[in-house]
């Protein structure tokens, strides 16, 4: 079996929100003298990454540029990075085919985990086709069985929701919502449980079931007492009236999309 950077570890150097911190940590890790050149390399993707999250486009591009060229799991990664710092500055057009060359490397080795990343990237770069790809990652990870690789149904199906509520279907989005709720419970960290929650409350209250909305919220809040995004919804439920089941809108542009998203 290919040599490769276990997620566990992955896991672990990443910190999620603080890009910077994360490059620094992925350099150091990248920088011990044990590492196979493999490991050593992946490790460096990922600092591209972080670096891309920073706006530092150039100096993750040639990072990218320095690893070439690549096979195999590497591959995966530096196509996958490439298309994600492409689709971060604004290069739809680009990011799109070097994130199909990702999910298509992915698939022709087995790798489920980046497969579903790379179709996770696709739904936010090509957002014309969001759902193609997001159902895309979920019939790549029906094939399988690990409870790591699995955590990323909470990720696909919330977002899923999300889509769906933008397009103005609040009923087909409360039940992808559920489903992330389901995963989260399963699969998921306490964050995502606690996120994939409220996103489902959110969708309660788009749908007109503001009573259910509201009473979820409520026990968010006794958990979180600070955390904005509750209180936010908790003052857009006062003044909700109660199940009066509006016809459905698309949500407004403050959505806090993707709360619990994977970083690693």
């Amino acid at each position: 079996m290919e040599e490769r950077l276990e997620q566990p570890e992955l896991d672990a150097l990443w910190l999620p929100g603080d890009p910077i911190a994360s490059a620094e940590r992925l350099a150091a890790a990248a920088a011990e003298p044990d590492r196979s050149e493999v490991v050593r390399a992946e490790l460096q993707t990922q600092r591209a990454r972080a670096l891309g999250l920073q706006g530092r486009f150039d100096e993750a591009e040639a990072l990218l540029e320095s690893l070439e060229p690549a096979s195999g799991v590497l591959e995966v990664r530096v196509l996958l990075e490439r298309g994600r710092l492409r689709s971060a500055a604004g290069l739809a057009g680009e990011a799109v085919p070097v994130l199909e060359a990702a999910l298509r490397t992915a698939r022709r080795d087995g790798d489920v985990a980046l497969a579903v990343e790379s179709a996770l990237a696709l739904a936010d770069a090509d957002r014309p086709h969001t759902l193609q790809w997001i159902d895309e990652g979920l019939s790549d990870l029906s094939a399988t069985g690990d409870p790591r690789t699995l955590r990323w149904g909470v990720v696909l199906h919330e977002l899923r929701g999300w889509a769906l509520l933008r397009e103005g279907d609040a009923a087909a989005a409360l039940v992808s919502f559920e489903n992330a709720v389901e995963h989260a419970e399963a699969y998921g960290t306490l964050d995502q449980q606690f996120a994939a929650q409220w996103a489902f409350a959110r969708g309660l209250r788009e749908a007109g079931r503001t009573a259910e909305a509201r009473e979820i919220q409520r026990r968010l809040a006794s958990e979180r007492p600070d955390e904005p995004a509750v209180l936010a919804e908790l003052e857009a439920l006062s003044d909700a009236p109660d199940d009066d089941a509006p016809e459905a809108r698309a949500p407004d542009d403050g959505m806090p999309e993707g709360k619990h998203t994977i970083e690693s």
